[in-house]
């Protein structure tokens, strides 16, 4: 099979690669599209890793897949199925299980889709379904100001949910002005750029003195978490989804949460239990007209141009927020 593979940094190559072998459990997808995540492209294709890091696996990296199912060995899982699927960990005796970036993957864990609409327009249910996953940690939404620091792809998810279930205000903050713009598409009621405005004072007026409840922080800033402690209510709560690339040096003012006696939640549905289960719930909530995450889109690349892209993402080209890449057509 054709699969691109990260061979150093920023250096996406061509190869020619072994098909995947199911194994118990698991399904053969064909790849249809997949989709850049920010942590594939801050934490694994910008920085220079470990030479032992070289080559990564193939189809790597890349964790936002949607496809067909060709072969399963998988209880419930059908041939033709159309599926979300995501990647399994490592490589084991069975063949490859890498990423998104090749014409087949193996794997167990499987969310089916309906079969209307293209697999370009649900692979979004993916990075949405994660932040649904950090989102109900904040509980109820009508008695809450909410802030969301970051407004790429997770940032605007964030946005979008504390809007479609009634925040009192929703503030969304961010360096780039094309993103605040689409987070006010997407129910903001109020958009700051920190590099204009205070973020600290435009709060308190925005609120008329009330301040936020409740600040998530995807930013990817390893100061992002000490900014939202400045940010958030004596007693609020935070909820932490920003990845921090390994090299960076983190620094916690520790008394001044101490002072403010935050609630602060690391959030990772990766790493839960079953990472499968908030994605399918946002499978349900497209399908039922809820909330559409294909909308966060903004590039559409061929096969030939999954490199350029991934360059267009990093450095933040043509106003991108969602690259969805067509490995093979439906």
């Amino acid at each position: 099979m054709k699969a691109y593979q990260l061979t150093g940094q920023r250096r996406l190559e061509l190869v020619d690669a072994p098909d995947p072998t199911p194994e118990d459990g698991e399904v053969v997808l064909k790849v249809q599209h997949s989709s850049i995540c920010g942590s594939d492209v801050h934490l694994n294709y910008e920085p220079a890793l470990p030479e032992e890091r070289y080559p990564m696996f193939y189809g790597s990296p890349c964790h936002e897949i949607a496809g067909t199912v060709v072969e399963s060995r998988k209880d419930g899982i059908e041939v033709g199925t159309r599926a979300i699927v995501l990647p399994e960990s490592a490589v084991s005796a069975g063949g490859h299980r890498g990423g998104g970036l090749a014409d087949y993957i193996a794997s167990s864990k499987v969310i089916p889709l309906p079969d209307y609409g293209s697999t370009a327009e649900w692979v979004m249910c993916q990075p949405a379904g994660t932040a649904l996953y950090s989102a109900r940690r904040w509980g109820s939404t009508d008695d809450k100001r909410i802030a969301v620091m970051g407004q790429g792809a997770i940032g605007l998810s964030f946005t979008n949910i504390a809007a479609n279930q009634g925040a009192q205000q929703v503030i969304a903050i961010d360096l780039l002005d094309y993103r605040l713009d689409k987070a006010a598409e997407f129910g903001a009621t109020a958009t700051i750029n920190p590099d204009r405005n205070n973020v600290i004072e435009a709060i308190e007026e925005i609120t008329g003195g009330e301040g936020v409840d409740v600040v998530v922080d995807a930013s990817a800033d390893p100061d992002g978490i000490n900014q939202a402690v400045q940010i958030v209510n004596q007693g609020g709560l935070i909820i932490g989804f920003s990845l921090v690339p390994i090299e960076e040096q983190v620094v916690f003012r520790h008394l001044d949460w101490m002072r403010k006696e935050v609630k602060i939640i690391p959030t990772s549905s990766g790493g839960s239990h079953d990472p499968m289960e908030s994605v399918a719930a946002m499978v349900d909530l497209r399908d039922r007209g809820w909330m559409d995450p294909a909308k966060f889109t903004t590039h559409q690349i061929s096969w030939d141009g999954i490199p350029d892209a991934y360059e267009m993402y990093s450095h933040r080209r043509d106003n991108v927020i969602k690259v969805v890449m067509e490995i093979n057509a439906e």
